[in-house]
């Protein structure tokens, strides 16, 4: 299946007049937004406690919201996708799983169903949408599977052991990260997945100018990223059926360039 194209810079003065134009109705919105990035980039020292802040507002006001989905139904389907697609592709019960940015469970909470007790590792870098999380395994009944939920300050996964999760997810994630904090997660993810394992990471996808918006969504070329996993040992593939699901963003697999000196 081709790329689609995807030229636009939702950066550029000229595409929000455009915007503005054919959305007036959302344009208190994004003034509201926009005053609150300028508050909160005054009161954070770097991009990831910036991110907390912001997820802290959102989740104050609607946890399901605060993830990115809209309704109730909204917040199931996508959980369902993300779900189809790894069973699909490879997750089997007896993996350990680790969730970037695992948030209140969208998917999670299938992931925790469907594996064996204790193999689900779940980290946010939100404390408040961990809360929600937790709030999830209960509501599902899912406490005897014994999920981990953890709040992190970085991508570094300093407190994991070597060569443990077989599988790493982490949806809408990069969309909202500068470049070095995905290089960070990168440089060491490799250390966490087994010589067999993967990572899976969506992002929001250019074929122009790479941009970002009020610091909360990113867009990056492919070959940006996987030239960046390739600097760090790692092959990444593009995961062109990915596309098919039409969720809007556009998912990468990294796996060890080299598996078997990684044993």
């Amino acid at each position: 299946m081709p790329q689609k194209k995807l030229t636009v810079n939702r950066s550029s003065f000229g595409h929000r007049l455009w915007y503005a134009v054919c959305h007036p109705e959302r344009v208190p919105a994004y003034v509201r937004r926009a005053g609150r990035d300028a508050w909160l980039r005054l009161r954070s020292r770097d991009h990831v406690s910036y991110y907390r802040a912001v997820m802290k507002s959102d989740t104050a006001r609607n946890p399901r919201s605060a993830v990115g989905s809209k309704s109730d139904k909204g917040w199931q389907h996508l959980g369902a996708v993300q779900f189809d697609y790894l069973v699909k592709h490879g997750l089997n019960p007896e993996d350990r799983m680790l969730e970037i940015g695992c948030g209140n469970l969208r998917a999670g909470w299938r992931f925790i169903e469907y594996l064996e007790p204790e193999n689900y590792y779940g980290i946010d870098i939100s404390p408040d949408i961990l809360f929600a999380a937790q709030e999830t395994v209960a509501t599902k009944k899912l406490q005897d599977k014994l999920p981990r939920l953890t709040p992190v300050r970085d991508l570094t996964f300093s407190f994991l052991p070597d060569s443990f999760f077989r599988v790493v997810h982490a949806h809408s994630v990069f969309s909202h990260s500068p470049l070095s904090v995905i290089d960070q997660c990168l440089a060491n993810v490799g250390r966490i997945m087994t010589s067999d394992g993967w990572f899976d990471f969506t992002y929001d996808r250019t074929e122009d100018q790479e941009h970002q918006v009020l610091r909360e969504d990113f867009y990056y070329r492919t070959e940006t990223l996987v030239a960046l996993a390739e600097k760090h040992g790692l092959k990444a593939e593009f995961m062109e059926d990915w596309e098919r699901s039409k969720h809007g963003q556009s998912k990468i697999r990294v796996t060890h360039a080299n598996p078997a000196s990684e044993a």
